[in-house]
């Protein structure tokens, strides 16, 4: 945490020159003991001031030094911070996705609020400052699922507030990709939206900062769509950054915005560049990997290296870890929204830094690498990585302020009109959650204005990005749902749409959510009133869903008949591995999600008459 506040902006120098635009070439749980704390070779003196021959173990505190200052001798600590999937939240966001869970030595754990561009100004301010060496790094999702002050302007804002932050490099996300290559090109290289035009009287300048994408290709090309890597150089220090997304993303975005791209393996595209860039004399190389893991506590300063039954991070990022070459000497990660600093072996055995820094700019990392001049290497055995939390009693960056007081008024007649009125949180947090029970009831009744014959609404937990909280986040006053509000939870600007399928085509929906590519991730969907069944989580695959506790409207489903569902145009699609939602017949496409939202609340809700947060008990869990 800064101990003093950070410099304005107008007096933070510049630290880079304009990144020359690139162009798009198209329109299991992994448990790691403790490590034991090797050495740099002896009679190697650090290039940090007053650290003379201090060796430097491997080390993963929540107190991180920085990075040494000097230029001369053998080792130069070279500063890497980094965060990821910070989905335009320039604002500090709000409930629980402001807060980051702090464990204490005696095991007790704390939440602090944290979050805001703002604050995280500040923090990485602080934290450069004596660091000559310092880059800074992003592991994807910078944008998409945006609040309103960034999506409405098709993030924008949050280019211009990434440029202000000084970031250096990042890689591509799964979101990057929710308005198609053409647009992501556009946030790389600057001008109008091709639709919309321009959305002040100056024209969008792009990122600062190159977007990385070495596994997604042009189809037709077989290239790359944006630059695979970038070299950051400082006085003969060499480091290269490898970009790549998690190979699933097409599963996970629409079609028409991965439309023309094919996705390639993460582990063989970043040993591929890592072999490039070694030929080119770059042996120093950080991978920023846009999939993730799920650690084994929820506290960001857990001690994922401890031995015993609290260590480890499971899930994706771990099999990528240990496959990915040993040329590679940290992975910054992201995707999952989890925080976790962790040493992974290599497939050399060696233990290797993997970190991500939560979600929203709740945290950031900083990693000091050893940068080794004699042959250009990282001393592995000398990283030191750490979380921190961008907590908010630092004092604001001005210029952050500036930008979002200017945006917000641009998007303020919008924004501040109410929607609906709670008596409490309507939170989204849960296997099925109260936020996913009223926004299925939402689509079900829009649903019956297209088609009185609808008869129920499923919707993907994923498109769910935000709790709806009670109390104000602004002057509208407590219980108050403003528009602002509204899109900061359904951001994606999915149509609903109605389809026809049999009710043995509805149960193997219900069991998609348990089995083939969500098997090992469940992806329960929010159902609306009237389904219910049984989930038995003591069962494996579909048998998870029991079938005979399948009812509507307290009948069971009939395999033969059929029902006329509402979801949304993603779903329609099959995404998110429901390949069966994407077989209905008979299709009828309404208007957006938001629009379904906004109408059942102000339909169903009044200041005098608040809408109460639903029950959550149409799936009975068995555990």
């Amino acid at each position: 945490m800064p101990a003093t506040p950070a410099s304005p902006a107008s007096s933070v120098q510049r630290r880079r020159r304009r990144t020359n635009r690139l162009l798009a070439t198209a329109a299991g749980v992994l448990t790691v003991g403790a490590l034991t704390a090797a050495t740099l070779p002896a009679g190697a003196a650090s290039a940090g001031e007053g650290k003379g021959g201090t060796s430097h173990g491997l080390h993963k505190g929540h107190d991180g030094d920085k990075g040494g200052k000097g230029d001369k001798g053998r080792y130069q600590d070279v500063q890497l911070l980094s965060f990821n999937d910070l989905h335009g939240n320039l604002e500090p966001p709000t409930g629980s996705s402001g807060r980051v869970t702090h464990l204490h030595e005696d095991g007790t754990t704390e939440n602090i609020d944290a979050g805001g561009v703002e604050y995280l100004a500040t923090h990485l301010r602080e934290a450069r400052k004596g660091n000559r060496y310092s880059v800074t790094a992003a592991g994807g999702d910078m944008v998409g699922a945006s609040p309103l002050i960034s999506g409405l302007f098709h993030d924008e804002p949050t280019i211009e507030a990434l440029n202000k932050l000084d970031l250096d490099v990042t890689s591509v996300g799964n979101h990057e990709f929710d308005e198609g290559v053409r647009e992501l090109a556009r946030l790389q290289n600057g001008g109008c939206h091709p639709t919309d035009g321009c959305s002040t009287d100056k024209k969008f300048k792009g990122a600062d900062f190159p977007y990385l994408a070495a596994n997604v290709l042009n189809e037709k090309t077989g290239k790359p769509v944006l630059k695979p890597y970038w070299v950051w150089k400082q006085n003969g220090v060499k480091v290269g950054f490898i970009g790549v997304t998690l190979e699933a993303t097409p599963d996970i975005v629409s079609a028409e915005g991965v439309k023309g791209l094919s996705f390639k393996d993460e582990v063989d595209t970043i040993n591929k560049y890592a072999k490039e860039l070694q030929r080119q004399g770059v042996k120093s190389i950080v991978a920023l990997v846009h999939e993730g893991g799920f650690p084994a506590s929820s506290a960001y300063n857990y001690d994922c290296d401890s031995p015993g039954a609290g260590d480890g991070v499971s899930g994706p990022i771990a099999d990528i870890a240990k496959n990915v070459s040993p040329q590679v000497d940290a992975l910054v990660t992201g995707h999952t929204h989890a925080a976790y600093v962790c040493t992974i072996p290599d497939p050399a055995g060696n233990p290797r830094m993997v970190t991500s820094a939560a979600s929203f700019g709740r945290l950031y990392t900083d990693t000091t690498l050893t940068y080794d001049r004699r042959t250009g290497d990282i001393a592995r055995t000398a990283v030191k990585s750490a979380n921190h939390v961008v907590t908010r009693d630092v004092p604001k960056a001005p210029d952050m302020t500036r930008l979002i007081d200017r945006w917000n008024t641009l998007a303020a007649p919008i924004g501040n009109r109410a929607i609906g009125h709670l008596s409490g949180d309507i939170v989204k947090d849960g296997t099925e959650s109260p936020l996913g029970d009223l926004i299925a009831d939402a689509q079900l009744e829009y649903g019956r204005t297209l088609d009185p014959e609808t008869d129920l609404a499923l919707m993907n937990p994923g498109g769910i990005r935000a709790s709806l909280t009670y109390a104000a986040s602004a002057a509208e006053g407590d219980g108050v749902v403003t528009y602002a509000e509204g899109f900061t939870v359904q951001p994606f600007a999915n149509t609903v749409n109605l389809q026809d399928f049999t009710g043995a085509q509805l149960i193997q929906v219900l069991k998609e959510q348990v089995s083939g590519p969500n098997q090992a991730s469940m992806k329960i969907l929010q159902v609306s009133s009237g389904l219910t069944y049984t989930l038995d989580l003591t069962k494996t695959g579909a048998d998870r869903v029991v079938t005979d506790s399948i009812e509507l409207n307290g009948e069971p489903i009939d395999e033969a008949a059929t029902y006329r569902v509402a979801t949304n145009s993603f779903l329609a699609g099959g995404g998110d591995g429901f390949t069966t939602l994407g077989e209905g017949t008979g299709d009828l496409v309404g208007e957006d999600d938001l629009t379904a939202l906004e109408r059942y609340l102000t339909a169903n809700s009044s200041a005098s008459n608040p809408l109460a947060p639903p029950a959550a008990d149409r799936i009975t869990i068995v555990q």
